[in-house]
């Protein structure tokens, strides 16, 4: 039953986490102290603390106990968009775009997007939020089968993938690479860190349900934002544009 303990401590602290009733920076109550709560061992109580640290929830500060982490952890088991991920996480999300433009498509984007070299594209430049703070550059290349819908967007909308799902176009899946990169100077100007700072990059490519290529581009992550977890089963659950 130890196993099965271990996992129900994990599973209701995650709770806590995520609903915000233990906030980031927060000190979780003592081992010992959630020992006796809960009607477990400190072993259980170690090992759950454990697995909720590799899942980047909480943090063990020598002499000072065991604390929330400021950063969220995303799993590889469902494809949501940021903000559906935001959501299921009690989070608040936001963003604003800082660059559109329609131009034409590069070799890179054809090949990823289907299209020719001539066809127009629209490339866009947002910053996401998390409760009101500045985490994310999102750069996204759209294409031209879903531009009417995307270029009208309102600067400040939350979603791009709602805004396509109510015009009948719904996100299914995808291809993401994750990668530490340096933050270029616009990283660094939108964000408000130096520039080369250290930056958690994911690559994506999205598809609709027809299987038509939506759109491609990369996010770049502020340093203990967000970090990823990968199970031996399942499929990708990474924040998409949106």
């Amino acid at each position: 039953m130890t196993a099965a303990h271990e996992r129900d401590l994990a599973r209701e602290l995650r709770r806590q986490i995520t609903s915000g009733e233990l906030p980031a920076g927060s000190r979780l109550p003592s081992e010992l102290d959630l020992a006796a709560s809960h009607a477990v061992s400190r072993s259980v109580v170690r090992s759950a603390l454990a697995a909720l640290a590799r899942q980047g929830l909480v943090e063990s500060r020598r002499g000072a106990g065991w604390f929330v982490q400021a950063a969220t952890t995303q799993g590889f088991d469902r494809m949501r968009s940021f903000t559906q991920w935001a959501e299921a996480r009690g989070r608040e999300s936001g963003g604003r775009v800082v660059r559109r433009e329609v131009r034409r498509a590069t070799p890179r984007e054809a090949r990823l997007l289907g299209i020719g070299t001539g066809d127009q594209v629209l490339a866009m430049v947002r910053v996401r939020t998390l409760e009101g703070r500045d985490v994310m550059v999102e750069r996204s290349t759209w294409a031209p089968w879903v531009l009417p819908h995307v270029e009208r967007m309102p600067d400040d909308a939350h979603s791009t993938t709602r805004l396509l799902a109510d015009a009948g176009i719904v996100i299914t899946h995808g291809n993401h690479r994750i990668e530490a990169v340096a933050a270029s100077s616009e990283d660094a100007r939108l964000l408000g860190v130096r520039r080369s700072s250290p930056m958690l990059q994911v690559r994506r490519e999205t598809y609709a349900a027809n299987g038509r290529p939506v759109e491609c581009g990369e996010d770049r992550y502020l340093p203990h934002t967000i970090s990823f977890e990968a199970q031996a089963a399942g499929t990708a659950e990474l924040p998409d544009a949106g």
